[in-house]
């Protein structure tokens, strides 16, 4: 594939990583953000898990249209609004999540326009699934066939992108109970339900063995450099404004109220 050769002629850029291991998926996504408006560096972050269920919101998404409010509220399941667009995720311990922030000219070939990094993205992840399944990029999604298992948003500034995937490794059929069916789903979706739609990616390999082979598919395309949590040195939350909510109880009864 020659889109998946060598980012720039003149050598790879340079692609910080940090592997991270059951962060709460609210700080992970205020480190996004942060990392994205505050950082001129590439970056991969890789999630393996998060700490516990949360229900995760596009930047648009209206709540009463795609949650299951009352079981949410009894069983006290967080509800977080991103920065990014997309569309509305359970995401726990068994959620592996992947995320990608470049600058605009990090990667020839690819503007930075939502239609032109999903199709990469699409390229990138050929290469992780490759002999292993039926991989494709069905509009928004990737799939197993015509089954989901991963979800994916975006958010683009003037010279920097962020691409994000949640990738259900497993899940808890109980927790998918807790989202609606959207009244705008991909055309392929046939008005299945949740458990018709997606897939377990355990059923396909092993845990440890897909984020190695990301990290592998990563490495074709820029100089991947680990580095630790603790030594990002970026500017605190505090010198820009963020857009990643956790709603309160309030918010949540106020915002269905005006929806409804």
């Amino acid at each position: 594939m020659a889109v998946m050769g060598k980012a720039k002629e003149a050598g790879l850029p340079l692609m910080k990583l940090i592997k991270l291991r059951g962060m709460p998926i609210l700080q992970q996504l205020n480190l996004e953000e942060r990392l994205l408006r505050t950082s001129s560096d590439n970056w991969c972050l890789i999630n393996d898990g998060t700490n516990s269920p949360a229900i995760v919101m596009g930047l648009s998404g209206k709540l009463s249209e795609l949650v299951e409010v009352k079981p949410v509220l009894q069983d006290r399941i967080p509800i977080i609004k991103r920065f990014t667009g997309g569309g509305t995720v359970v995401v726990d311990h068994d959620t592996i999540f992947v995320t990608l922030i470049c600058n605009k000219d990090a990667v020839s070939n690819v503007q930075p326009f939502p239609r032109s990094i999903m199709s990469w993205s699409g390229l990138l992840y050929s290469e992780v699934f490759k002999g292993l399944a039926d991989f494709h990029l069905r509009e928004n999604d990737y799939v197993f066939g015509d089954r989901k298992f991963g979800g994916n948003a975006q958010s683009i500034t003037k010279n920097r992108w962020v691409h994000h995937t949640s990738f259900l490794w497993d899940y808890d059929v109980k927790n998918m109970s807790y989202l609606k069916l959207p009244a705008k789903v991909p055309q392929y979706r046939l008005r299945r339900s949740h458990m018709d739609f997606i897939c377990r990616m355990k059923e396909y390999l092993p845990r440890s063995e897909f984020i190695e082979r990301t990290i592998k598919a990563l490495d074709s395309q820029f100089s991947v450099k680990s580095i630790s949590l603790e030594s990002i040195d970026v500017p605190s939350v505090s010198e820009y404004v963020h857009t990643t909510k956790l709603l309160t109880e309030q918010d949540i009864q106020e915002t269905c109220t005006i929806q409804t």
